[in-house]
């Protein structure tokens, strides 16, 4: 009976005075269900960037996405009006640099960012990375040159350290059961920036051309012909800034530097069936406070994360550029236009996916198991796409779309499992930093990806008649058209 009592009495949490991580643990007491306004809030977030909470915390997520997701309907073309490459086969080789100053810039900082996030709270990191949004993306639609583009986007990509800490704020904001569905509502933001991103750069790009009636071709729109849907996503950026004035800090800020869990430990000393704590020689108790970097778990998950990462974004930005090649290089000869409607397609089933159908499926395998059979059925659907090519007319659309869609789904899948190994794997304290150090080398990753992807696309389109590696004797004896003359 004493037993029980000391046991409840150590249940009760203690909450401290204007700590705001105390008053969010206060409010998830006394919460039923998901906290969907928050969600929303921090989806914008991650839009403007590129899963019970209230609904600002969706919309920041959004954020992050858009910038990104917008890029890759009309880079081809932006890369194309730069006059950088001197044949047409060069373009996606260029295009690939581009797309990797973001990541490399993000790559740089995510361990600053993240270690502020942990020492002066989530909010404020949060702030700054959608500002920076507001106002790189805006000049990076007023790019004059190639090299213009890239140090924007690096800039773009070394302020904005939003990500991590969106992803330890979704883990923190709502009860542990609905984990999955806060992580998994990061990854349906990041699906509803690739509806909107990619329709937004598909139809919104070289306006003057499209839309005459509309937009002079003397007017900055026809002077900058991708500067308006960079300057919506900056604007939308600019709401989710707005937003993070409702989004309550998660970060415990006690004199001590201490947590309401501290009942908790307590009550796991006195329970040692449950092997909460890792004994010393002379019998003693103590927490077991290993090194981020000794954190196996953690490390495990961050190194699949990595290589992943990689995979994706290469997929991603090979993709677009092969649709919108020349049909003599191999590619489809979409417009900007088409590869908008694609991707738009694509995310609206993923968000349904994301929102209706992956809680369920992660509660039934793990996020372990999910992770392992999304990757293998990735390996036959990639292969099938040099014979998607082949097709043409109403077939070519219909299975390029439901091939797009499957495989945004199965990564999709992944990088969420991921995330929950991830953040399961540390404790509040250190969630910022580990998240930081997740999102460092995801980042060099994503950056070698895109770099990577554009070259190897590039290569291949120059040697379409050799069996895998390049043909000499034909490169030799082959007259090169300068491209742009």
């Amino acid at each position: 009976m004493a037993n029980n009592g000391l046991q409840e009495t150590l249940l009760k949490k203690q909450y401290h005075e204007n700590c705001p991580g105390c008053v969010v643990d206060e409010m998830k007491e006394r919460q039923e269900g998901v906290p969907i306004k928050k969600l929303l809030t921090m989806g914008t977030i991650v839009l403007s960037a590129g899963r019970a909470l209230t609904s600002f915390s969706l919309s920041l997520v959004a954020s992050s996405a858009l910038p990104i997701a917008s890029l890759y309907p009309f880079l081809y073309f932006m890369i194309r009006d730069f006059h950088i490459a001197k044949r047409e086969e060069d373009i996606n080789f260029y295009a690939g640099y581009v797309g990797a100053s973001y990541m490399l810039g993000r790559t740089l900082t995510s361990i600053f960012w993240g270690v502020v996030a942990d020492r002066y709270g989530r909010k404020p990191v949060i702030f700054t990375g959608v500002i920076a949004i507001f106002v790189f993306n805006t000049l990076f639609g007023l790019s004059l040159n190639f090299w213009m583009a890239i140090g924007t986007r690096f800039l773009l990509g070394a302020l904005n350290g939003l990500l991590g800490p969106m992803k330890a704020y979704a883990s923190e904001i709502c009860h542990h059961k609905y984990q999955a569905v806060a992580l998994s509502s990061i990854s349906a933001s990041w699906a509803i920036g690739l509806i909107t991103g990619p329709a937004l750069g598909g139809f919104l790009a070289q306006p003057a051309e499209k839309y005459p009636a509309t937009f002079s071709p003397n007017s900055i729109f026809g002077r900058f012909p991708y500067f308006l849907p960079c300057l919506c996503i900056s604007l939308f950026a600019l709401i989710g800034a707005i937003c993070c004035f409702w989004l309550p800090e998660t970060l415990h800020m006690h004199p001590c530097n201490s947590s309401p869990s501290e009942s908790y430990d307590a009550l796991e000393a006195a329970l040692p069936k449950f092997n909460w704590k890792t004994e010393t020689k002379d019998g003693r108790e103590t927490a077991s406070a290993k090194s981020l970097l000794k954190n196996w778990p953690l490390m495990s998950s961050i190194i699949v994360y990595c290589i992943f990462s990689l995979h994706d974004m290469a997929y991603s930005e090979i993709c677009s550029l092969w649709a919108e090649s020349p049909r003599k290089f191999g590619g489809l000869s979409y417009s900007t236009q088409s590869v908008g409607e694609i991707l738009t397609i694509t995310g609206c089933g993923l968000l349904v996916f994301q929102l209706f159908l992956y809680p369920f499926v992660e509660k039934m395998l793990g996020p372990i198991n999910i992770a392992r059979i999304s990757g293998i059925l990735s390996i036959p659907l990639l292969t099938s796409y040099p014979y998607i090519a082949m097709l043409s007319g109403i077939a070519l659309a219909v299975v390029l779309n439901c091939a797009i869609l499957l495989k945004s789904v199965l990564s999709t899948s992944i990088i969420t499992g991921l995330f929950i190994l991830q953040n399961n794997a540390v404790e509040q304290h250190q969630r910022g930093a580990a998240n930081g150090i997740a999102m460092t080398a995801m980042s060099l990753f994503k950056a070698v990806g895109p770099a990577g992807g554009g070259a190897i696309l590039s290569w291949a389109q120059k040697r379409q008649h050799a069996a895998f590696f390049p043909d000499f004797r034909n490169l030799l004896n082959q007259k090169q058209q300068p491209y742009g003359c």
